[in-house]
């Protein structure tokens, strides 16, 4: 008695290790199955693959055909799916953490979690499922599920078999040296399948609060197709569809193991495999009809299920290996045949070319004698046409020769006067293309200057880049206040005079609060601006936004005053009409000041100043007195100022010829620099005395506004 209970451990022992204590051993044998179907040669297939039959196979010997029949007969289908599920990498986390387990489509009510405890070199695992329905519901064939863990690369790693309970519970507890991973449930016929059937289940929801880094799996993987075990054995034919109730699962799950197995073909391929499966299964039922206990019975019992596996495995792989054999055999054969043919055609082809030789050369010799004969009495009248002949031929000789100097003659003016018009053509070009730079560079200067009367303004690769502070926002909101809302309005009339412009406004905040109030902030600020613009006439399939929320700082966040210059909304305005569109670039990043903007040699205008308060947060100052005055360009004959939709003009915008140059005072409260408040123009400044002819103004920028 205690010899017995001995062995019943020790067989227990085996038959377990490989699931619990081992969990990546199915994992190799997928690995294993899928490095074969990987390699296979091009007229191979996976042993898990359809194998369809040749029809050249129909000129064999009837035992060739029958063997080879038996090699292609399919076994199941492997269909690749790709589905999405979350993994996460518990590298290095220790301790415990928790994801949920929620049921598919195809069985919604499941519910569940799952606890995952790092340890040395492994990780514990502790799923619970309710709910579960009995696998049968979903075919005959199917007798239990199998918990699954997918890495990120798509491989599947059998972790387990999921047994349920009387009320449709279940736990099991696991171990895996994987560290990054997802779960998923499929209903499958024995827990040692190696390849996750398409019955998905249940797969892990990750918590707020679980630990680890969530990653989407995005990867295609092999699932079984529903019904692929039984294409040579009907559902009905297996031994657990017609059993006794009471018979435990384990041993079901072994009969129908050895069932498809034997289907397969694993008494032939896999004889001793399957002979060893069938031994376990006899010693299982042997122990059931005893009644020596679940554990026993299921030792044996899944010692035999593990055993069928390797049998069917093992099969499909002779099966592919005889089928690639029989595909080398039959191209050595055609290639045979095809040299033999090509042999036989050749030989036939130098006959007929040697008959056709010897019937030229006696044509050849006939001609000939006939071509002797005649040519003795052409020679007497070929030598008095000769003369004639030659003398003809050197006057008509002569003609060509003139004809040809005088076409010569002839090309060569022509080709002389097509050089001359294919210069005068390319200096035209040239002079077009400067003429068109030049007035795109003017028109550039001249929406920079004018820009940078209402608003601090930088010229760079991607475009114009208009700078708005925080403090023309309410704090911490998104609303304009009356001064940003001016001096929007005067640039919507700037932009709306030049044709085909693109005004990208990106949103910028500091890094005081949380990253997605941040982000949320410089979002809705920049769409306010946008808004606006749009308000104002500006055409809106010409507008687009971003906020960028704490990220692409111009200063240092350590300070009060870096913040403040990180808190704004920046206005890049490209397009042909000032020489092309924005060039990509980092947004936010600033060129140093003094640096060439464009090729023409204007100079860049000085790096942006932004105003705002010092306080915490990602909100405007509480009020600005205003601002210095930004002197501006001298007014010119072909600048014309341009109006906003608000009726008032740009600040600084460059007046007509006859106006009076002058600086305009700031005023206190909302209204932009430069702008008085009982007027709704204003004129632009005289140049220094000492500015030389064509040379531009240059543009000062805004001073920091002190916080209310």
């Amino acid at each position: 008695m205690q010899s017995i209970l001995v062995r019943v451990v020790c067989l227990c022992l085996a038959a377990t290790l490989p699931a619990f204590a081992q969990p990546s051993a199915p994992a190799s044998n997928n690995s294993q199955s899928s490095a074969q179907q990987s390699t296979a040669a091009p007229g191979q297939s996976s042993p898990d693959s359809t194998q369809q039959p040749d029809s050249s196979a129909q000129t064999e010997s009837p035992t060739k055909q029958q063997d080879n029949s038996a090699a292609q007969t399919p076994t199941y289908r492997v269909t690749v799916v790709e589905r999405t599920t979350q993994a996460v990498d518990y590298r290095d986390r220790g301790g415990t953490t928790q994801v949920d387990m929620h049921g598919t489509s195809l069985a919604p009510q499941i519910t569940g979690d799952a606890k995952v405890t790092g340890h040395t070199g492994r990780l514990a695992i502790d799923t619970s499922l309710h709910h579960l329905a009995p696998a049968t519901a979903f075919g005959p064939e199917y007798l239990t599920y199998v918990l699954w863990a997918i890495t990120a690369e798509g491989r599947p790693v059998n972790l387990g078999e999921i047994i349920r309970n009387g009320d449709g519970n279940s736990r099991v507890q696991v171990t895996t040296g994987l560290q990054e991973f997802g779960l998923i449930v499929t209903a499958e016929p024995y827990f040692a399948v190696s390849r996750p059937s398409d019955l998905v289940v249940a797969e892990n929801i990750v918590r707020n609060e679980t630990l680890g880094g969530v990653h989407p799996i995005d990867a295609k993987f092999d699932l079984v197709r529903k019904g692929q075990y039984t294409l040579n054995v009907t559902p009905d034919q297996l031994p657990a569809t017609n059993a006794d109730p009471h018979v435990p699962l384990q041993l079901l799950e072994a009969e129908n193991a050895i069932a498809i197995a034997e289907s397969d073909g694993a008494g032939q391929y896999a004889s001793d495999t399957i002979q060893k499966a069938k031994a376990f299964l006899a010693q299982g039922q042997d122990y059931y009809r005893r009644k020596q206990g679940i554990t026993p019975i299921g030792a044996v019992a899944r010692a035999a299920t593990q055993s069928a596996e390797d049998a069917r495995l093992l099969t499909l792989e002779k099966k592919q290996q005889e089928q690639a054999a029989a595909e080398r055999q039959r191209a050595q054969d055609r290639i045979a045949q095809a040299q033999s043919q090509a042999e036989q055609e050749a030989a036939r082809a130098q006959e007929a070319r040697d008959q056709a030789q010897r019937e030229a050369e006696q044509r050849a010799t006939a001609d000939q004698e006939r071509q002797a004969a005649e040519q003795a009495r052409l020679q007497a009248e070929q030598a008095a046409q000769q003369a004639a002949q030659d003398r003809a031929a050197a006057q008509q000789q002569l003609a060509q020769a003139e004809q040809a100097r005088q076409n010569a003659i002839q090309q060569q003016q022509a080709l002389a006067q097509q050089a001359e018009q294919a210069r005068l053509q390319a200096q035209q070009a040239n002079q077009a293309r400067l003429q068109t730079e030049q007035q795109a560079e003017q028109q550039r200067q001249r929406l920079l200057t004018q820009l940078n009367s209402v608003l601090q303004t930088r010229d760079s690769a991607r475009g114009l880049i208009v700078n708005m502070s925080d403090v023309l926002f309410d704090l911490n909101k998104a609303t304009l206040r009356s001064g940003a809302q001016l001096r929007l309005a005067k640039v919507a009339g700037i932009i709306l005079a030049y044709p085909d412009l693109k005004l990208e406004i990106d949103g910028f905040t500091d890094n005081t609060g949380t990253p997605q109030y941040n982000q949320t902030l410089s979002d809705k600020r920049a769409e306010s601006v946008k808004n606006f613009l749009v308000s104002q006439g500006v055409g809106a399939d010409a507008v687009t936004t971003k906020g960028y929320g704490e990220s692409n700082p111009v200063a240092s966040n350590g300070t009060a005053a870096g913040r403040q210059q990180n808190r704004r909304v920046e206005l890049v305005v490209s397009g042909a009409a000032i020489g092309g569109s924005a060039a990509p670039g980092a947004p936010g990043a600033q060129q140093p000041a003094g640096s060439a903007a464009t090729s023409s040699g204007s100079t860049q205008s000085p790096a942006p100043v932004t105003a705002g308060s010092p306080a915490p947060g990602n909100g405007s100052a509480q009020g600005v007195q205003g601002s210095a005055p930004v002197p501006a360009t001298p007014a010119t004959s072909n600048t014309p100022a341009t109006p906003a939709q608000t009726g008032s003009q740009p600040a600084n915008v460059p007046a007509s010829s006859g106006s009076q140059p002058g600086n305009v005072p700031a005023t206190s409260g909302s209204q932009p620099a430069n702008v008085p408040a009982s007027s709704n123009s204003t004129v632009a400044p005289a140049p220094p005395q000492n500015q030389q002819p064509g040379q531009s103004t240059p543009v000062t920028p805004n001073p920091t506004p002190p916080p209310e």
